[in-house]
């Protein structure tokens, strides 16, 4: 009798559905002029968006957990990891997911980006049948949640790989897409041979919306049913409104600044000093409404890795900040406010931000202000986020402000290696210590959780000794929904927005 009383209510709950629009509208931020997941950042945007898989993926506790590969093994000495693929996979061409098909977009992936091999190096990887194999040139500890970072999203090799720009990859994700106008809109649809269960939308719309108040006042309006990065302060916008809901996640995300050392700020006091100057707890608990924790270190207080240990030495002090830059000859020598190099010549910042993140720009102008006081004259130079990338890339920069996510492999081996390795393709900031390049190559075979522990603390320390970034504040990251939209959850590793599970109920 239960069953039948279940049954029942089963059909009745699809009648009452039958007819709800299988359809939502996303508000985002402008964050790619390309849908070829090796440029850039910008597979994240394939994954975000339901389209891209990896082999492995993070559960919202930022477990590893099975995807593309149902099972995977590494042998003892740490250097051959077996991957089996899961079986009836396809693409959603059609096309089979077989180990073959994995081996070539990975293949791909590392030749057409030089970000791959700052993950690991492999020295050969073969396919048979279902089984992929992968031999790195060296242990890895982290070989197989560095597969799951977007970079490594699996795509169809066999089609016209050169249309990935304007029409997207070919993956195995719930959804694929239809439509791409850069800085405008992205379409996706269902994806008819997913092989983890249907899509329960048919549609999904990504709107471009730039602007952090206009993405709030078109969920208030109804226009889009998510809005994503949306900060603390927009909650007073939806007062009264109790349509909408509001989840938060003390997330795994930094803000920070690099700062040239190619340039003026290759002079260690004078980067001291602009740290010296930097409140940065005010920006955090004043001007962000608390939203975010004041930064002084590589990895935020969320993860275990000796945030409270660690020694900061360049901490608020503007009147320990003139002192220094007064003691190494930067002087005012025209009376303007402004002092000088020790040379005479003029001292001018030049920091880079990007506009699609209203809290950088916030923290530039504060920074600003507070080096104003100090005597440092700081330009301001607002650009899109692709041409941050390309100036970052240049070393066109003398600050240049990054938010990103610290544990993109479960841990912050990555990061750290990406960003202050003396060899990092991406470490054009000119970073370099001979300790810390140690430190993160013996990182990359220590399979010792306590060991690595302690590896990731000692190379904070030196970081942090070296004056060698700006680390503004670790975020509290918040997602607005109408309430009509279920089954919308936020992880830890953010790359995970819209499922096969999100729906529309009314």
């Amino acid at each position: 009798m239960l069953g039948l009383f279940a049954a029942c209510g089963g059909e009745k709950k699809e009648e009452v559905k039958a007819d709800v629009p299988k359809e939502i509208v996303v508000g985002v931020t402008s964050f790619a002029d390309t849908l070829e997941p090796t440029e850039q950042y910008f597979s994240w945007v394939i994954t975000r968006y339901g389209v891209g898989e990896n082999l492995v993926r993070f559960n919202e506790n930022g477990e590893l957990q099975p995807a593309l590969a149902e099972s995977w093994e590494v042998s003892e000495d740490g250097q051959t990891w077996t991957f089996k693929i899961r079986e009836g996979v396809k693409f959603s061409n059609g096309n089979p997911l077989t180990a073959e098909a994995v081996k070539a977009s990975l293949e791909r992936t590392f030749s057409k980006t030089k970000r791959a091999e700052g993950y690991f190096k492999y020295e050969s990887m073969k396919a048979d049948g279902q089984t992929l194999t992968i031999k790195s040139q060296k242990p890895t500890a982290v070989l197989a949640q560095s597969l799951a970072d977007p970079l490594f999203l699996i795509v169809d090799t066999t089609v016209n790989t050169d249309e990935f720009t304007t029409k997207g990859p070919i993956a195995t994700g719930p959804f694929k897409f239809t439509e791409f106008k850069p800085g405008e809109y992205t379409v996706v649809e269902k994806n008819e041979n997913y092989w983890d269960g249907e899509a329960k939308l048919n549609k999904v719309t990504f709107k471009d919306i730039n602007d952090q108040n206009t993405r709030a006042l078109s969920l208030k309006s109804g226009e889009i049913d998510i809005a994503y990065n949306l900060k603390v302060n927009n909650k007073a916008d939806f007062e009264g409104q109790d349509d909408i809901e509001v989840q938060e996640l003390k997330s795994l995300r930094t803000t920070y600044a690099f700062m040239n050392q190619h340039g003026a700020l290759k002079d260690k006091t004078l980067r001291q000093a602009v740290l010296r100057a930097l409140d940065k707890k005010a920006y955090t608990e004043n001007l962000l409404g608390g939203a975010a924790t004041p930064g002084k270190a590589p990895i935020p207080p969320t993860l275990d890795y000796g945030f409270d240990k660690l020694i900061d030495e360049n901490t608020y002090n503007p009147e320990s900040s003139k002192e220094i830059l007064a003691a190494a000859g930067y002087k005012d020598i025209d009376g303007d406010g402004f002092v000088e190099n020790p040379d005479g010549t003029q001292l001018d910042l030049n920091f880079v931000i990007y506009t699609s993140r209203a809290e950088l720009g916030i923290y530039a102008q504060a920074a600003q202000v507070n080096l104003k006081d100090v005597g440092i004259r700081v330009t301001l130079k607002p650009v899109s986020y692709e041409t941050l990338l390309d100036m970052r890339d240049a070393g066109t920069f003398d600050l240049l402000i990054w938010n990103v996510l610290v544990a993109n492999t479960g841990d912050p081996e990555n990061y750290l290696y990406e960003n202050w390795y003396s060899k990092s393709p991406n470490n054009q900031a000119g970073y370099s210590n001979a300790k810390v390049d140690e430190l993160l190559e013996e990182l990359q075979k220590e399979f010792d959780a306590d060991k690595r522990k302690d590896l990731i603390i000692e190379i904070q320390q030196l970081i942090m000794n070296d004056a060698a970034t700006v680390f503004f504040g670790h975020e509290t990251t918040y997602l607005f929904s109408n309430k009509r939209i279920a089954g919308l959850k936020m992880f830890p590793m953010d790359y995970y927005w819209i499922t096969k599970d999100v729906e529309r109920t009314k």
